[in-house]
């Protein structure tokens, strides 16, 4: 009996370090997926800022304009995919749907009208504000529990994008009304995508298929009412409108895909604490690229605000047990990113 336990603690042993080895594998695997979903999400949406900066000021194309065909884009998009079986259609309520389209709709319409009709700081102060609801919405309504140090990593990051945006601040009544509207509507679109996805057991392009659509057709009431159609008097500003356009398109349903991907994989918070990486990129980039100026306000809202990125990424990969180091590991409720 006793040479028949040694000859199995050796064989325990392997079998033990085996599992070992192809957990850690599996767990790399993941991490590498997610900053991958991640960085091609940061990349398309820089990319589609630059893009919509220019139709705007060359193209004259306004935003809804813009959106509508954008959704349209990636409504073709998405039937390209289909035809090419990357998934397969399932069927659903549009019913299921249509809060998630009137959500994205209201989020472009209030945002728009927000930077219409409030200052840039006093539109920035609000944009910065779409964090704290998402956490709270998340929480109160779907019962997402945040820890005291994943809260507690939302403070650097508020105050940094604060500190290196908002400049003028200035409230009036109907800006402050409409630029509320358009938080909640931006913060219920993040989380009701997380919810869909879980609810309805559908992917990315699965439920984007529905809602891109859906949410062309309802922006037009508000494209008739609210902008115009650009006209041309040459033929090269055509060709140029039409290729910036098709550009966007492409970009926009990349952006579209990874926007869902990214918080179906992670989680609304994260998604949104990954939109202010972007706007620091876009300050990074602008200071190292074009020579913009940087003032010391500037950089130390960029430091406030990568200080409590890299934090929050550091505490939830530890919540999650991933972290290198077994010391740093705590012993979680396994959830969302």
């Amino acid at each position: 009996m006793v040479q028949d336990k040694v000859k199995h603690e050796p064989f325990s042993s392997y079998s033990s370090n085996k599992h070992a080895a192809l957990s850690a594998a599996h767990i790399l695997k993941e991490q590498i997926r997610v900053v991958s979903g991640c960085s091609s999400n940061i990349l398309s949406s820089i990319g589609i800022i630059f893009l919509n900066k220019y139709i705007f000021s060359h193209c004259h194309i306004k935003t809804m304009t813009l959106t509508a065909i954008q959704m349209i884009f990636t409504s073709f998009g998405l039937v390209i995919c289909l035809q090419m079986n990357t998934f397969v259609r399932k069927k659903v309520s549009l019913m299921k749907v249509l809060p998630l389209a009137i959500s994205f709709c209201a989020f472009v319409v209030f945002t728009n009208l927000s930077l219409e009709y409030n200052t840039i700081g006093t539109y920035q102060l609000f944009k910065v504000l779409t964090t704290p609801v998402v956490a709270v919405l998340s929480w109160q309504y779907y019962r997402i529990h945040y820890s005291r140090m994943v809260i507690a990593t939302l403070i650097p990051v508020v105050i940094g994008v604060c500190t290196h945006s908002v400049n003028d601040i200035k409230l009036t009544l109907f800006g402050t009304a409409v630029a509320s509207v358009g938080v909640i509507s931006a913060s219920l679109y993040q989380v009701w995508i997380a919810e869909r996805v879980k609810e309805l057991e559908m992917n990315s392009q699965q439920l984007l298929f529905y809602q891109a659509p859906l949410s062309a057709v309802l922006l037009m009431p508000f494209i008739f009412f609210m902008e115009e159609l650009p006209t041309y008097t040459t033929y090269e500003e055509k060709q140029t409108a039409f290729a910036a356009i098709l550009a966007s398109g492409i970009v926009a349903f990349a952006v579209n895909l990874s926007v869902y991907w990214v918080i179906k994989n992670t989680s609304a918070l994260t998604y949104n604490m990954i939109g202010h990486m972007k706007t620091v990129s876009i300050l990074v980039g602008g200071f190292l690229i074009f020579k913009d100026n940087l003032n010391f306000k500037q950089l130390l809202g960029i430091l406030l605000t990568l200080s409590g990125l890299f934090s929050y990424t550091f505490v939830k990969m530890g919540e999650q047990n991933q972290l290198p180091c077994k010391k740093w590991n705590t012993t979680p409720k396994l959830g969302p990113i």
